[in-house]
């Protein structure tokens, strides 16, 4: 369904202290041992069914018919995905990124491991579980129709203008970040001859807007050039991206869940972009044979009939795509004890975390943990699930230290927690 919504609630908050113009970017044209806590497989899968729905403020029109049967064209050519109930152990790498979805704020997972142990199979996966998301139809950043800070600025001025705007329902994005992509390619380009002669603004986007408000997946990421690194900084710290180019500058929204992987054998990532991801999960080699032998044979089901297999696990797919959808609705009301937050911030001042984001992070993910397991209230239970993925790639390292971090964490965790 597409429908046209009202503004009013948005020029109420674009016309706030808090969105006035000097806070927002502008769009110009100027010349001038790894520690598994058992509760990963304790997380119940009893999500409260529901559909998303908004209000039409006034006309609802229908989705044209020959766009539905292109995208379910498209859909059918995509190649198959793995499915993310199909996955093998790794519980600690899925919750991460369940998580991530249910809270994007979270602000990402670093996946580090051993080649073939599933990373990137774990998250393209993922897509299928991405809930529904309300955007302007037609806007090449996904903006939200009606939060500020998720609007490119064309639809910014649409709104305080007016305007009403054409809503649909879309999937949430996953985008690929190719270790050989260009800067062009990645922030977008701007077409200087047309500027200067028509006056246009005239602006390809790049991965970076069709990202907005989705996930960014870059695989191999501690093989990913400086510059490219810089980008995803820049953009990781103002949720915006700005492209100059002779003179002219064109900024625009994006937010996205980043997620990386890498094997740690090839490089070390800079500490700067490794504190940007808000989660770290580690994953290794399965050791069991009958597990080893499991993975193989379900492996072997897909490649044999992708469609098949995937139809086997419909039923687990739904579930947790309605438990996910039931956690994103019931994370507002979720509260952690002030008497908890302390504990999380002794635990993180103790261990010689840098700054807060470590704590904020460790809130988040617990809240979300909650959320997932359809609780109103964080348990202790709860934070000692997580603190370890959320302060592990945080610690200062000790290079004659052999003990792993997060059995570290979990150490202090006890200590401060009994």
């Amino acid at each position: 369904m597409a429908s046209i919504l009202g503004t009013s609630s948005s020029i109420a908050l674009l016309h706030s202290p808090r969105y006035s113009s000097s806070s927002i970017p502008s769009l110009s044209l100027a010349t001038g041992k790894i520690f598994r806590h058992k509760s990963y497989k304790e997380i119940g899968l009893h999500g409260i069914k529901g559909k998303s729905q908004f209000s039409v403020a006034s006309v609802a029109t229908e989705v044209n018919s020959v766009e539905q049967v292109q995208k379910i064209a498209s859909k059918e050519s995509q190649r198959p995905v793995y499915p993310f109930s199909a996955i093998v152990g790794q519980d600690e790498m899925k919750l991460c990124l369940l998580l991530n979805v249910i809270d994007p704020k979270i602000g990402g997972v670093m996946i580090m491991g051993d080649r073939g142990t599933g990373k990137s199979t774990t998250v393209r996966s993922l897509v299928d579980l991405l809930p529904e998301i309300k955007v302007v139809a037609g806007d090449p950043y996904n903006s939200d129709p009606e939060d500020p800070e998720f609007m490119g600025v064309e639809v910014r001025e649409r709104v305080i203008k007016g305007e009403q705007l054409q809503v649909v329902f879309s999937k949430i994005n996953m985008v690929d970040l190719p270790l050989g992509a260009t800067e062009d390619r990645v922030c977008g380009t701007i077409d200087i001859e047309k500027a200067l002669t028509e006056g246009v603004k005239a602006f390809e986007p790049g991965l970076l807007a069709k990202a907005n408000r989705g996930i960014l997946y870059v695989d191999e990421v501690n093989l990913l050039d400086d510059h490219l690194v810089d980008v995803l900084l820049d953009s990781a710290a103002s949720g915006w991206n700005t492209v100059e180019r002779e003179g002219i500058s064109i900024a625009h929204p994006a937010r996205f869940i980043l997620i990386g992987s890498g094997n740690p054998e090839e490089g070390e990532l800079r500490p700067q972009l490794l504190d940007r991801f808000g989660m770290h999960a580690q994953v290794g080699t399965v050791r069991d044979a009958e597990l080893r032998v499991k993975i193989v044979e379900e492996r072997s089901r897909f490649d044999k009939n992708p469609k098949e297999f995937r139809d086997s696990y419909n039923a687990e797919q739904e579930k947790l795509q309605q438990q996910i959808s039931s956690a994103r609705s019931f994370l507002s009301s979720v509260q952690i004890d002030r008497d908890l937050k302390i504990k999380i911030s002794k635990v993180c001042a103790e261990l010689n975390v840098d700054g807060l984001r470590g704590d904020i992070v460790t809130n988040r993910a617990a809240k979300a943990l909650a959320a997932l397991k359809q609780r109103d209230k964080v348990s202790a239970e709860d934070i000692a699930t997580v603190i370890p993925n959320c302060l592990r790639h945080r610690l200062r390292k000790d290079p004659l230290e052999s003990i792993d971090s997060g059995l570290v964490i979990i150490e202090k965790f006890y200590e401060v927690f009994t």
